[in-house]
Formats: C-alpha cells, sequence, structure tokens
C-alpha cells in the first residue's frame, strides 16, 4: 500500500485508491467528507517539492484554472500548497481515456472523430479566451464518458515542463509525437499550439495510425520539424477530402498557416458537417523558398553528404597549377574551327524557320479545363511555354460552385485543335446576386439555416448586448439591404451574448470577522455563499479561506464561499471506571468536572464491572470527581491540552446501610497523591 491511501487530507478529503501515476503526478480517487461527494486528487510527486520556481508557478496556474469552468474541460474544486504536499482536487471522472479507447478500436469512424475533436475544440476555445494554453493536448490527457462526452484534463501543470530543459531528450519530450514544430524547438508558444496537437489527435483518429513514429523521441522530434505527413486518403481512402484539408491545415508546421483559433477550426468543421462534400481548396506543404543550388564538390570535400567517399582527393585537382597557355598556331586553328560551327548552326536554324512559316500554326490536343481555376488555367504552363491558345471567358452563376471555377469549356477536351484557338471557357461568378434581408431580431440557428439555404458564407461574431437577447442577432455586416452574391460575399452575424459581465476579483478577507468579510464581499458586486465551520487556532468567528480563492477573477454577482474558524478543536477524554466487585444491586453514578454535575448513570456491576465515560473540552486542566451513590469514589484530573485522563484517587465503595463513615476510610483507600 503506498503512503497515501487510507489517510485523510487537510481533515476532508479521505484517499480510498490509487487510480493512475503520470510523469509529475499520482492520482488517487477519495471522498470529499464536506461536500460528500466523490472526487480524483492529484498528488504532485516529491521531488518537485523542492523546485521553488516550480512551486511559485503552480501555486499561480492553480489559481487561474480555478476560473475555467467548462462542460468539456474536468473541474477543480480546490488546490492546496502546502510544504510537504501539494495536490488539486479534481471532479472525479468515470470513464477511460481517448487513448485506451484507441487502443481498442484502432481506427474510428470520421464522425466518431469529429464529435470528439468538436468537444475537444470547444474546451480549448473556453481555455483560450480565459488566457490558458494547454500544450498538452494528447489522447491521454482526454477522458471518454460512457455517453461520448469528452472531459478535457490535465491544465496548467504540462505549462511548467519547459522549466525543466529545452533539450531534445526522451525525458523532456514526454508527449513528443503530439507536440508542435515550434515546442519541439523550444520555441514561445501560444493557442495555435493547441491547434496542432489536435489535428495530430484527428490524424490519429481517422488513419488509425500516428503521422510521425521512429525509434526514439528525439527522431519523431525532428521530424515533427522537417517532415510532411503521408496525406490521409493515403491510408484511409473513406475519409472525405474536406476532412483530410481540415486536418492538413491544422497539422501546418508553420503556425502562422494553420487555424488561428479554435473557433476557426469549428466553423470549417460545422461547414463539413452540413456538407461532407465540401472541399476547401487548401493548399498544403508548398516550398514556397527559392531553389537553393549546391556547390557538388565542395559538400563532398566539405562531408556534407555522410556515408559517402568515393576515394577521391579533390584537394589534389583543385591545387593543380592553371593550365599552360596555347601556342599561337593552336589558338588560330581551334578559332577556325568554332567560326565553321556557327556557320553551319545558323543555316540550319533559318532553314528550320522558313519551313515551319509555310507550314503555319501545328495541331495539339486541348487539354481538361473544367473544375479548375480560370487563373491557374491562364498561367500553367500548358498554355503558355508548350503551346498558346485565346481565351474567352463567359460568366455563369452557379451557388454549388466557387468564383473563378471553370463549369464549361468549347471545344471540350481531347479536340484536335490548331495552336492559338480561340478557347471558350465558362467561369463560375459564384452565386446568384440577391438583396440581403433583415436579420436583426432573429435567432443564431434560424439565420445560419437560411443563409446556408441561400449559399451564402457567413461568420459569427459574438458581442455584449443590454438590449439584446442572447443568442439573437444584433445586426449583419454587410449591413440588410445589401446586395450580395453567394461564392463571393462572406455574412458577419454579429450575435448577442447577453449582458456584458463584469470580471471582479476574489477580495482577500482571511484574517477578518465574518461580517467584516460580508461587507468587503458584497461591496465588490460578489455575494456570500456557503459559510463552513473549521476547528483551528485562529479565534472563533474568523474568516479561514475563500472558495474560489482570493484573487481569482470570477462574474459578477458569483457567490463566494467562506471558511469560518470554529475555535481550537474539541477534544475528546474517555475515561474507564472500575466498578466495585460483588455488588449486585444497582449503583447511581455520578461525575463531577469541577463543581458541575457533568453525568448520571445507573449500574450494576454484576452486569458489566467498568463504566465508560466521554468528556469534552478545549484546553487546560480539570478535576473530574466520580460519586457511587452520593459518596466519593475515585478523582481524576482531565488534561485538555493534551487529551489525557489520569487517576488521581479513588478508595472502596461502601454500602449505603455499612457502619462505615466517610471520616474512616475504607481499606484499599488510596492517597491523592499516588
Amino acid at each position: 500500500m503506498d503512503r497515501y491511501t487510507g489517510k485523510r487530507l487537510d481533515g476532508r478529503y479521505e484517499i480510498h485508491e490509487l487510480v493512475g501515476v503520470g510523469g509529475m503526478a499520482v492520482v488517487y480517487r477519495a471522498y470529499d467528507t464536506i461536500d460528500d461527494r466523490a472526487v480524483a486528487i492529484k498528488i504532485l510527486k516529491d521531488e518537485f517539492l523542492g523546485n521553488e520556481d516550480f512551486i511559485r508557478r503552480f501555486k499561480n496556474e492553480s489559481k487561474a484554472i480555478a476560473v475555467l469552468s467548462h462542460p468539456n474541460i474536468v473541474k477543480v474544486f480546490d488546490v492546496s500548497f502546502g510544504d510537504r504536499i501539494q495536490y488539486i482536487v479534481e471532479e472525479y471522472i468515470d470513464g477511460i481515456t481517448l487513448k485506451e479507447y484507441l487502443d481498442q478500436q484502432k481506427r474510428i469512424k470520421w464522425k466518431e472523430a469529429i464529435h470528439f475533436t468538436v468537444q475537444i475544440l470547444r474546451a480549448l476555445q473556453h481555455a483560450h479566451e480565459k488566457g490558458i494554453v494547454h500544450r498538452d493536448i494528447k489522447p491521454q490527457n482526454i477522458m471518454l464518458l460512457q455517453d461520448g462526452t469528452i472531459k478535457v484534463t490535465d491544465f496548467g501543470i504540462a505549462r511548467f515542463s519547459h522549466s525543466e530543459t529545452r533539450t531534445m531528450t526522451d525525458k523532456a519530450i514526454g508527449s513528443v509525437h503530439y507536440i508542435a514544430p515550434e515546442q519541439a524547438r523550444g520555441d514561445l508558444t501560444d493557442e495555435k499550439t493547441d491547434i496542432y496537437s489536435v489535428g495530430v489527435m484527428l490524424y490519429e483518429m481517422l488513419t488509425g495510425q500516428l503521422p510521425f513514429e521512429a525509434d526514439n523521441a528525439v527522431s519523431v522530434a525532428i521530424m515533427q520539424l522537417q517532415t510532411d505527413p503521408k496525406p490521409l486518403r493515403e491510408l484511409n481512402s473513406s475519409i472525405p477530402e474536406g476532412l483530410e484539408e481540415i486536418t492538413l491545415k491544422a497539422m501546418q508546421k508553420n503556425p502562422e498557416r494553420r487555424y488561428q483559433s479554435a473557433a476557426e477550426m469549428l466553423r470549417d468543421i460545422e461547414v463539413f458537417r452540413r456538407n461532407p462534400s465540401t472541399k476547401f481548396q487548401y493548399k498544403y506543404f508548398i516550398d514556397e523558398k527559392p531553389t537553393k543550388y549546391i556547390d557538388a564538390i565542395n559538400s563532398v570535400k566539405n562531408n556534407e553528404q555522410p556515408g559517402y567517399n568515393d576515394n577521391y582527393d579533390y584537394e589534389e585537382e583543385l591545387e593543380e597549377e592553371p593550365v599552360r597557355k596555347k601556342k599561337p598556331v593552336a589558338v588560330l586553328v581551334i578559332a577556325g574551327i568554332a567560326v565553321a560551327f556557327l556557320i553551319v548552326t545558323l543555316s540550319f536554324g533559318v532553314a528550320a524557320l522558313i519551313h515551319n512559316m509555310n507550314q503555319g500554326p501545328g495541331d495539339v490536343t486541348l487539354p481538361n479545363y473544367v473544375n479548375k481555376n480560370i487563373d491557374d488555367v491562364k498561367n500553367s504552363i500548358d498554355t503558355g511555354a508548350t503551346y498558346h491558345f485565346e481565351f474567352k471567358e463567359e460568366q455563369k452563376s452557379d451557388p454549388d460552385a466557387q468564383e473563378g471555377t471553370i463549369l464549361e469549356q468549347l471545344p471540350k477536351a481531347g479536340t484536335t485543335v490548331k495552336e492559338n484557338a480561340v478557347i471558350t471557357l465558362t467561369v463560375s461568378s459564384g452565386g446568384k446576386a440577391l438583396t440581403l434581408q433583415d436579420y436583426a431580431g432573429s435567432s443564431q440557428a434560424d439565420v445560419e439555416a437560411a443563409l446556408t439555404r441561400l449559399g451564402l458564407e457567413y461568420k459569427v461574431q459574438m458581442v455584449t448586448s443590454d438590449t439584446v437577447d442572447k443568442g439573437t442577432v444584433v445586426r449583419t455586416d454587410p449591413p440588410a439591404g445589401t446586395e450580395v452574391t453567394a461564392g463571393k460575399n462572406v455574412i458577419y452575424l454579429y450575435v448577442s451574448s447577453g449582458k456584458e459581465i463584469k470580471k471582479v476579483a476574489v477580495p482577500n478577507v482571511a484574517g477578518s470577522t465574518l461580517e467584516e468579510a460580508r461587507t468587503t464581499i458584497q461591496s465588490v458586486g460578489l455575494t456570500v455563499g456557503k459559510e463552513t465551520q473549521q476547528a483551528s487556532d485562529q479565534p472563533e468567528g474568523t474568516v479561514l479561506e475563500t472558495d474560489p480563492l482570493n484573487g481569482v477573477k470570477v462574474d459578477e454577482g458569483t457567490a463566494v464561499n467562506l471558511v469560518i474558524s470554529s475555535g481550537p478543536a474539541q477534544k475528546i477524554i474517555t475515561i474507564y471506571v472500575q466498578l466495585p466487585k460483588n455488588v449486585t444491586h444497582d449503583i447511581v453514578l455520578k461525575g463531577y468536572v469541577g463543581n458541575n454535575l457533568s453525568v448520571t448513570k445507573t449500574v450494576n456491576p454484576s452486569y458489566n464491572d467498568v463504566c465508560e465515560l466521554k468528556f469534552t473540552g478545549d484546553k487546560g486542566t480539570q478535576t473530574l470527581t466520580i460519586a457511587l451513590d452520593d459518596e466519593k469514589y475515585n478523582i481524576y484530573s482531565l488534561n485538555f491540552d493534551v487529551g489525557e485522563g489520569k487517576l488521581q484517587w479513588s478508595t472502596a465503595y461502601v454500602e449505603p446501610d455499612s457502619d462505615s463513615s466517610e471520616d474512616s476510610p475504607a481499606s484499599g483507600q488510596v492517597s491523592p497523591n499516588d
């Protein structure tokens, strides 16, 4: 058994069992005795407790994570920053990791992959809006519930893995198969780093394999930096082209060519979900750098080709003496031969030119231009370097084809025509021109459906509004009444997110009285929530802490829970009174703490010769006097500082009708000093 199972943390969390061990933390299933719920507790490993920089950042990050509240993010309930233990209390998830699910299924259907990806992106969108970048998105950090719900875990801790080192080692790169190129280089990272990791996970879900695999972590990291992934449809031809485009755009090595936000990727996925035949026409893996020319001899000489050796001494060749000057006679002979060769070449060239002029334009087979972009056709090699055509363009409205796409050609592809022939190309102008309606006041869902039916592309922008209900369109850009064309114009929908919610930092009221804390919290626009009592060394009624923690920014009006000191913890002392032997009748037992009667019991030694009594106190020492039938029997000292009771004096029990008197102690009397 490990050292935490069976223990209680901070008098509240009962550790039940170990459920997982990660690179930086150990995770337990526990029970929260105050809120009566199962929780997961993540305890940092001991080796990180000595790193002051890590602990400082961990505290700050834990406070930031506390503001995350999203159905697809595992909720953080509590954090603790003790000297000997650092832990985070999270929502307990009864499910499996996405990694375990993929190991079972190998490859999953593309609709299921989209279902998971959308939930992950929504979680990341919420985190990014709060300024938190996950930086360790991988299937091992995604929990999957039985109903298909996704929960993203491990926010924050992974952000500090770079504090150890930026060296490319197996230890430093725990998630090398999913990290973005800039992360592998040790560069600064942002939201687009998480987008890359989502792209890799989507690639794995759709194809059943990772895009980059090698024998060690460093090799995989180098592949992340230099190697393009194999197109998904080569591994699984059933993947729609549009979904392949989305995946590869998320995995672009240059962050500027990726999706710039989770919201942007979600919009493309939504377009694809409505029409799986959608193609985005993204261009990937194009080398935009100029061609580089390499000096082959110097490359070999400088050992730039590892493993290559032709045993030729290039140094020797390069250091040969310059070629001696030719004698004058040899120079004249060579010049004469060159002039003769030039005359012959020009003669053949002029003859060929005259022949071609007499022959006229040659016959060529017309290529297929349908479904290509008109600009690409005009600039292609086939229409310029090899032979020439004269293109005549005709416009046609088509909501199903992007603007500039060639719909028809005359003559048709495969027809034999002369060079310089006139080719008529019918080019899509996008959809038909129409007047944009006034959608202000309509619901977002209704307007999106209407624009989709019209073939109009749209983008949603959320704006705050004190007058328009949440989820209702405030305005459009371009405005109502503007003439727009499907496939050409993008309609921006400005949708109300409701009234602007002011963010307020939870004030620091620790050490204040309860009334002072209530006044302070209410003065900044927050409310007082649940008030919980907890024993402590602070005076009774003193505020110990708040939930959320002080400094965390929350929505105005949020309830702040208070933990209040109930004073020092009550200690219980148990006393076992040995009753007289050979007594068969009932006896009245009374216990006096100081001068106050604390307990009265009727006992019968013939049934049980020991009587158990419990006494509660805060601190200090008090005297307990036990009387049997109103006669002193035992005297104890109760020390509540240490929680211990000691017998100080005792005497034998005297029957009520006995001739013995209190002034004559019976045999067996013990001195109070014993």
